[in-house]
């Protein structure tokens, strides 16, 4: 203790050392957290995820689907098909999703032709992906456990409890729902 501070002083003394620091931190700490729920927000929102010229062709096919327009006016957007709900996979998604931005800066797929020409690529990518998680994001909106399977179309009927004895998921039958299903490929003539 100096001569100049009194016993309450220098006891304080390493408290404020420790506080002040402590409250910083924490203050960033929320300010940070907020930041990037701000930021996963914003990129989850369908206007983000067609604001890239490539995906407006994509806009225009889910336009015509019954996942945009349907008698319900329930409606599922893109990040609702493509964005896992949970913190870590959706942090994982959104830095792979960070290629497709890439490959849209580089001009890959910036054309409808380009765009055409990977689409296959894409697609199995994206299917891979949703047979890897059992369809997880579909599953959100949709599971076999709610469905009244004697409401449902005829073939829906049938093919539905099939699929949940065989362990199947919605990507196994439903490529294609919401975007126009890419032909696949020719095996390559040289062989």
């Amino acid at each position: 203790m100096t001569d100049n501070q009194s016993p309450e002083q220098s006891s304080l003394f390493p408290l404020r050392n420790i506080i002040f620091p402590g409250l910083l931190f924490f203050i960033f700490g929320i300010l940070a957290y907020a930041g990037f729920n701000s930021i996963l927000a914003y990129t989850n929102t369908m206007e983000f995820c067609t604001s890239c010229h490539s995906m407006t062709f994509n806009l225009e096919e889910y336009k015509e689907t019954i996942h945009y327009k349907n008698p319900s006016g329930v409606q599922a957007t893109c990040p609702d098909c493509h964005v896992p709900k949970d913190l870590l996979p959706k942090i994982k998604a959104k830095i792979l999703a960070v290629k497709d931005v890439l490959h849209e800066l580089l001009g890959t797929i910036n054309t409808k032709e380009k765009f055409e020409a990977h689409r296959w690529e894409m697609a199995s990518r994206v299917w891979n992906r949703m047979k890897t998680t059992d369809s997880r994001e579909c599953r959100s909106c949709h599971n076999y456990n709610n469905m009244d399977f004697e409401e449902q179309e005829h073939l829906a009927q049938k093919q539905h409890p099939r699929a949940l004895s065989k362990g199947q998921t919605c990507i196994d039958c439903h490529q294609g729902i919401a975007h126009e299903e890419p032909d696949e490929p020719d095996e390559d003539l040289d062989e």
